[in-house]
């Protein structure tokens, strides 16, 4: 189980890594890829969570998410003895990868003065704040999320291939239904980099909106057994 929790701390990383980092390029200042936009972040994230489960795979199932770990848990495709230990690698995964987003841009925090912007790259907000429907943004996401990769589990995939299923799923689900939230789908990829946004003295940072971040925690992982669930139905 250690094992396979230390893939999940690296694939996390690897997916907060680029994940965060694709944003972080389109949103601040004097970046090159800045003013990119949705279309960059959405495929940005798609590759990232590819390279992310490729980086994990070989240690482990790659959940790199607790919404997917307890959906699994929850339906019996994995043991509840891991489900602590899967979050936790996860959580200090996506804090480490945010982390290394904040030192790979350092000088351009100093140039931005957006704070919104500089909260985006670490975290997810509502487009428009409304708690229930920004909830039900994230739960049908990560059910939409769990269920087609229980699905895909059932399918015959080319040794290999699988991770890029997975990649171009999350670009799907941000191109449509991202919009509303920032998607996080995901609580330890929200929670992880929040708080390294909010310990990290980060150049022109504003507050880390700690009273939003219980919806890109508890939606997901409610979507995630919804999305288990309707699968184990079916």
């Amino acid at each position: 189980m250690m094992t396979q929790a230390l893939g999940e701390f690296i694939g996390t990383l690897i997916l907060v890594l680029l994940g965060d980092g694709v944003v972080a390029g389109v949103s601040l200042n004097q970046s090159k890829a800045k003013g990119a936009g949705w279309i960059a972040i959405t495929l940005g994230w798609g590759l990232a969570v590819t390279l992310g489960v490729y980086a994990a795979a070989f240690l482990g199932p790659a959940h790199l998410n607790p919404a997917v770990t307890l959906g699994f848990a929850v339906i019996g495709r994995f043991p509840w003895a891991g489900v602590l230990p899967f979050i936790i690698a996860q959580v200090l995964g996506a804090f480490v990868g945010a982390t290394l987003v904040w030192l790979h841009y350092y000088p351009h925090w100093a140039a931005t003065d957006d704070k919104a912007a500089i909260l985006g790259t670490f975290a997810t907000g509502p487009a428009i704040r409304r708690p229930f429907w920004n909830f039900f943004s994230e739960t049908l996401g990560t059910a939409v999320l769990v269920f087609v990769l229980l699905a895909f589990a059932k399918g015959k995939w080319t040794d290999g291939l699988s991770p890029i299923g997975v990649g171009v799923l999350i670009t799907a689900i941000g191109l449509s239904l991202g919009g509303t939230t920032g998607y996080a789908i995901n609580p330890a990829r929200d929670f992880g980099p929040r708080l390294a946004h909010a310990i990290w003295p980060i150049a022109n940072k504003g507050g880390s909106d700690w009273g939003y971040s219980w919806v890109p925690i508890v939606g997901p992982l409610v979507g995630g057994v919804i999305g288990a669930g309707l699968f184990v139905l079916i």
